[in-house]
């Protein structure tokens, strides 16, 4: 017996559930099907959201020669004869035969770069579906031949839709007396994903076959589970998405956001030493001389939890983010060195003043190397002026301070050394 989200699969586009706005009246999709002419696309969204379902609706809907490759089997020659048979399969004024490939982001570059002449020309009109970003693992080429759609996570109305007409349409389910008293652990362990939700149905359903009379409730549905199968794919978008947003809370100073993605990253599986590495490099970047000791402390906390690893190095992950998310903030140490590796790029290898430049040989010394150079030690505060910055950028200033209580006091003790 196939599974019930198998079962379910719909075949046309008024069966179809969700992402409205490429298949409602009007939308793009829909038009393209009704006019039967369909350009070359991809489409992006996570698991579960109907990629395959509506690439299968335009297989079964146009009259044309559809083909599909899966990525996970397929290597360059499946896609060359695969092509040809397309090729010998056009007709005069037809529509180009159509070729669907599941999970496309797992092509290799030589693998894609295969697919170019054959969109390029129109001897096919591709099809991709893919969970990951295409902007990271589509080539370029072939994505300028494309467009992109974007799929979502089905909206709570969409999946209690699902459900509905899973009970009362499926074959085997609707020939028993199913009560549904509660929806919330459903809709929260499904995550948008209607596969899941069905899956999580089925199962609920399979584990009271013995009973008479089938309830789904929030108890028995947690209890089937026993645990939530967060969605969290730490090689994909999503890892992009939560790293993102853990390091713009702590940036914005909201503790309590950057601790609620972390939480998000360690209960996904996410390299520890990765988040660790990140919180080194906010310290410097984001609170930077605001607050040196940051710097300190998510060194710290890098160490600690490559000795210690999970599930204690939270602790010190944690002790990290929430210090450095309520720590004053300060990018003019990374603002000051990008400015200068912009200089340096436009002006390329000024010449170092002579009185700075090292004298190892007695020909150096001769040349006036070190000449004149005014050791600080020597001098009260254990600080003289003298010229460092070639001549050409004598003058220019890369790190401005910015408004804290840190740097106005290194402002001010570089206003009484330099006087400006």
């Amino acid at each position: 017996m196939q599974p019930l989200a198998e079962r379910l699969r719909p075949h046309t586009l008024d069966d179809y559930i969700g992402q409205q706005h490429l298949v409602g009246e009007g939308a793009v999709i829909r038009r393209m099907i009704e006019q039967k002419r369909i350009s070359s696309f991809i489409l992006w969204g996570p698991p579960g959201v109907g990629k395959t379902t509506l690439a299968n609706i335009i297989a079964s809907t146009l009259d044309v020669p559809f083909y599909t490759l899966s990525a996970v089997t397929s290597g360059v020659k499946d896609v060359r004869d695969t092509i040809e048979k397309a090729r010998s399969n056009r007709f005069f004024n037809s529509n180009s035969p159509i070729l669907f490939i599941d999970e496309i982001h797992r092509f290799s570059k030589s693998q894609q770069d295969s697919l170019l002449g054959a969109v390029e020309q129109g001897v096919i009109t591709l099809i991709g579906a893919t969970t990951e970003n295409p902007s990271f693992e589509i080539i370029r080429p072939l994505l300028s031949r494309c467009q992109v759609y974007t799929l979502h996570s089905l909206e709570r109305d969409d999946l209690l839709q699902l459900l509905e007409s899973a009970i009362k349409n499926d074959v085997i389910l609707k020939e028993k007396q199913i009560e549904v008293s509660e929806t919330t652990a459903l809709l929260r362990y499904s995550g948008g994903d209607a596969r899941k939700l069905l899956n999580i149905l089925e199962l609920v359903v399979e584990s009271q076959l013995s009973k008479d009379h089938i309830t789904i409730s929030d108890d028995i549905v947690t209890e089937t589970l026993q645990q939530n199968p967060l969605a969290y794919d730490k090689d994909g978008e999503m890892h992009y998405d939560i790293i993102s947003a853990f390091i713009k809370s702590i940036r914005g100073s909201n503790p309590d956001a950057a601790i609620y993605y972390l939480a998000r990253m360690i209960e996904g599986g996410e390299d520890p030493l990765f988040i660790a590495r990140r919180l080194v490099i906010s310290a410097s970047e984001d609170i930077g001389l605001a607050n040196p000791n940051a710097l300190l402390l998510a060194n710290a906390a890098f160490d600690a939890v490559n000795k210690i690893g999970l599930p204690e190095g939270r602790i010190p992950l944690a002790e990290a983010t929430i210090y450095l998310a309520t720590s004053p903030k300060s990018n003019s140490a990374y603002m000051a060195i990008n400015d200068a590796l912009q200089y340096v790029g436009q002006t390329g290898n000024l010449p170092v003043p002579l009185h700075l430049r090292n004298a190892p040989t007695q020909l150096m010394k001769e040349l006036g190397y070190g000449k004149d150079y005014k050791y600080a030690h020597d001098y009260k505060d254990n600080f003289v002026q003298q010229q460092f910055l070639p001549d050409d950028a004598d003058g220019k200033q890369f790190w401005h301070p910015q408004d804290n209580p840190q740097e106005n006091k290194l402002n001010e003790l570089q206003q009484k050394r330099w006087g400006k």
